[in-house]
């Protein structure tokens, strides 16, 4: 069974920095792609970033320049560094795993929360 378990939310300045964390365990493909997503009160889900085994990023354009996505293959672990936090990057942070064989299939964390206020 996969699980994913998210760490490092919490409340920062504007202008500050966070780094997330996602570590995964059990057993999946090691051909597959995994991301933070995130949930602001009212809204939709929304991607944040992605990263494939092989290292290829994708970034939201809302935080493009200030965030950071990387991993770490031999520990299953992900990461997010985020720099120059606003006040609209608030929201629940999910850690996705998707895996392509034998099918597709997504995983999700529980969610960690971050908050950006003065």
């Amino acid at each position: 069974q996969v699980q994913l378990v998210e760490s490092g939310g919490g409340l920062v300045q504007p202008g500050g920095s966070l780094r997330l964390s996602c570590a995964a365990s059990g057993s999946f493909s090691s051909s597959n792609r995994m991301g933070w997503y995130r949930q602001a009160p009212g809204k939709l889900r929304e991607l944040v970033a992605t990263v494939s085994t092989g290292g290829r990023t994708n970034y939201a354009d809302s935080v493009k320049g200030r965030f950071t996505i990387s991993r770490d293959n031999a520990q299953n672990l992900l990461y997010l560094q985020m720099n120059s936090l606003k006040p609209e990057d608030t929201a629940v942070y999910y850690c996705n795993l998707q895996t392509y064989w034998p099918g597709v299939r997504d995983y999700w964390g529980q969610g960690t929360q971050v908050t950006v206020s003065s």
